[in-house]
């Protein structure tokens, strides 16, 4: 297992939410930007309003987790922010899988081409 670059900085985040273009789901918002660089970086934004810590770190595991089942089939060269929307409910895991793969269609960065041969093996 290869480690996620992600986004660390304030200003990072910002330039995303700012100047990228986004698409609203259910559970989860994402972000994207493309960058100057060959990979692609991951940022995950959890507001305290999603609830006590205990249920935005398991947000967070979970956005985590669907990025890395589709980071494969993901293009290079994007900054991705994925930020938790501010319900107090945890999604379920295939649910949210779902809605990021959809996401990621409609923002141009999935590669559907690549999904379908992996998927027909």
């Amino acid at each position: 297992m290869r480690k996620i670059v992600t986004l660390k900085k304030n200003y990072e985040f910002s330039r995303v939410f700012n100047k990228g273009t986004f698409y609203v789901g259910r559970h989860i918002t994402v972000y994207v930007l493309p960058n100057k660089f060959s990979s692609n970086r991951i940022g995950i934004s959890v507001s305290k309003k999603a609830g006590k810590a205990v249920v935005r770190n398991k947000k967070k595991r979970l956005i985590r987790e669907s990025y890395r089942h589709y980071e494969e089939f993901i293009k290079n060269g994007f900054d991705i922010v994925i930020a938790a929307r501010g319900d107090q409910t945890v999604p379920k895991y295939g649910a949210l899988l779902k809605e990021f793969k959809y996401l990621l269609k409609k923002l141009q960065v999935f590669d559907q081409e690549k999904y379908d041969c992996l998927k027909e093996l």
